[in-house]
């Protein structure tokens, strides 16, 4: 699989550290030029002065790969604008986009103030947006000029999003809105040459160790062969897909599809609703249960 990215130029978001940093590496491995993006936060999204994707380059150059370090806030428009520019300016163009930056605040949902809510939301569903919008607006601009490339977007839910996750109520959501927002990038890019899709990967991470017991889980190396491949040109007819990685097995995950119905040929009435509906839910498969319930 050596080569598999061979002249590729991929930015890879919150890479200083756990996930990130092993996509940035595995990606290099296989012969991209990687922008290494890391705000150096900690855990709950704070400030550290760190800058963590230094390390993650120097690692990368060390191989004899190429790489630059970014110290882009990804939730910020302007900043995240400037980042894609880099990466154009640096390695003369854009192929590949790996949003992975994020971090949790985990509280049982009545506990969640206002300001964690809004700071989840922001660095995972915002910083998953403004990259995205600034890439989409480039390879548009490339398709229209006669240069369609190759482009690839892999970005990253969970399972949380997708099963929901007892005590991350502000992190499922904006998991969730990732999942969504991934079918809907998938759709409207297409026609420039671009895939989007997302992963939900398990690993143990600073994330993950504290929350509960990770001595079993994957490392987080272990999700990036599939991000490899995802961004590979031989994936271009893969798009709008969510792909679940623990460990060794990778799962195509179905989300929300079109179950049993019944047309009432008119109206409901609010009194036959409640049979009708039972009717259905007893058709339909159940639901998968939360994590943590």
């Amino acid at each position: 699989m050596a080569g598999l990215l061979d002249g590729r130029v991929a930015i890879v978001t919150g890479a200083g550290r756990g996930i990130g940093r092993a996509h940035a590496l595995e990606l290099a491995a296989h012969g991209a030029k990687v922008v290494v993006n890391d705000y150096g936060v900690s855990l709950a999204g704070e400030g550290t002065g760190e800058s963590p994707a230094d390390e993650v380059v120097a690692a990368i150059r060390e191989a004899g790969g190429e790489a630059v370090a970014n110290g882009a806030d990804v939730a910020d428009f302007a900043q995240a604008e400037e980042m894609v520019r880099q990466a154009i300016d640096t390695f003369g163009g854009l192929d590949v986009l790996v949003n992975n930056a994020g971090f949790v605040r985990d509280r049982m949902l009545v506990n969640t103030s206002e300001e964690e809510w809004d700071a989840v939301i922001r660095v995972h569903l915002k910083g998953h947006f403004a990259p995205l919008r600034h890439a989409g607006a480039y390879w548009r601009a490339e398709a229209k000029e006669g240069r369609q490339r190759d482009a690839r977007v892999i970005n990253t839910s969970s399972g949380a999003g997708l099963q929901g996750s007892v005590g991350q109520a502000t992190y499922s959501a904006a998991k969730a809105g990732i999942a969504g927002l991934t079918l809907v990038a998938a759709q409207e890019m297409g026609r420039y040459g671009v895939t989007v899709n997302a992963i939900a990967p398990v690993a143990r991470t600073r994330m993950t160790e504290g929350a509960f017991d990770t001595s079993a889980m994957a490392l987080p190396e272990d999700n990036s062969p599939v991000v490899a491949w995802l961004a590979s040109v031989e994936a271009g007819d893969v798009t709008g897909r969510l792909i679940e990685i623990d460990g060794s097995t990778i799962t195509v995950e179905n989300g929300w599809a079109h179950g049993p119905s019944r047309d009432n040929g008119s109206r409901w009435d609010a009194a036959a609703v409640g049979p009708a509906l039972r009717e259905l839910l007893a058709e339909a498969p159940a639901p998968e249960p939360v994590y943590g319930a």
